[in-house]
């Protein structure tokens, strides 16, 4: 019963929050705010993990393909690490850091905003508080994880590229190669289908739980644990649905 009425709480306040906001000018610049908060402010992490997971993957790649029965031509490492990365890596696992970081941020500033009855006193006003609150989030992070996952890819790339450079295990211009090598056009949308359902998933679960938290401070970080770790598992059964529905 507790799972059926979240999911109908969920649904209602979506409802809410789609609603036609109020006045545009404040709108956009709440929708500027919750950029530079959920989006640039995660570009560093982001950079930092792609750049040295891509170093991973094409050494994994590389050991792979030498101990293998049959000789694979170095070149397949960068075609092979360009492919995870648009397939996998960057949507899924970069989605997951961001609703660790930013779905904890979402939820504590939602929750401390209910719990200081910041929330109450804007319904009194008459505002429509999800749509004032969350839309911008929703927004911000539909538009900006994209732009993020873009760097993901790119950085990713980048730290194969000074793995094999650094290392001598394979040469820059058969990487570059492999880089070049024609792959499925789809993938590049599958990726940026899973990076739109994730965004969403990421901008409104934690905004559930921090709009509904009861309770004081130590609620409030109860909640923000609850997002996060809700967000995570709906983003991994997620994953498994798109890649069924989309790769097969």
């Amino acid at each position: 019963m507790g799972m059926i009425s979240n999911i109908g709480m969920y649904s209602l306040l979506m409802v809410r929050v789609f609603k036609k906001p109020q006045r545009r000018r404040i709108f956009l610049k709440s929708l500027m705010r919750e950029i530079n908060d959920l989006g640039l402010n995660s570009v560093g992490l982001v950079v930092f993990t792609s750049f040295f997971v891509g170093a991973v993957v094409a050494i994994q790649m590389y050991n792979n393909f030498q101990t293998s029965s049959f000789p694979i031509p170095d070149y397949y490492v960068g075609y092979a690490t360009k492919v995870v990365l648009i397939l996998e890596f960057c949507p899924t696992i970069i989605s997951i850091v961001l609703a660790g970081k930013v779905g904890s941020f979402i939820a504590s500033s939602i929750g401390t905003m209910r719990v200081t009855e910041q929330i109450d006193a804007l319904e009194i006003m008459g505002v429509n508080t999800p749509s004032y609150l969350i839309l911008p989030k929703v927004v911000a992070s539909l538009f900006f994880n994209i732009i993020l996952i873009m760097i993901s890819v790119i950085m990713g790339i980048w730290g194969g590229y000074f793995a094999g450079d650094l290392s001598g295990s394979w040469a820059s211009a058969d990487y570059i190669q492999g880089l070049q090598m024609e792959s499925p056009s789809f993938y590049i949308y599958y990726c940026f289908i899973k990076t739109i359902v994730f965004s969403f998933m990421i901008a409104t679960v934690p905004s559930f739980y921090g709009y509904y938290v009861k309770g004081g401070s130590l609620e409030v970080g109860r909640s923000s644990t609850q997002a996060v770790v809700w967000t995570t598992v709906l983003i991994i059964i997620t994953n498994l649905v798109l890649t069924q529905l989309l790769l097969n």
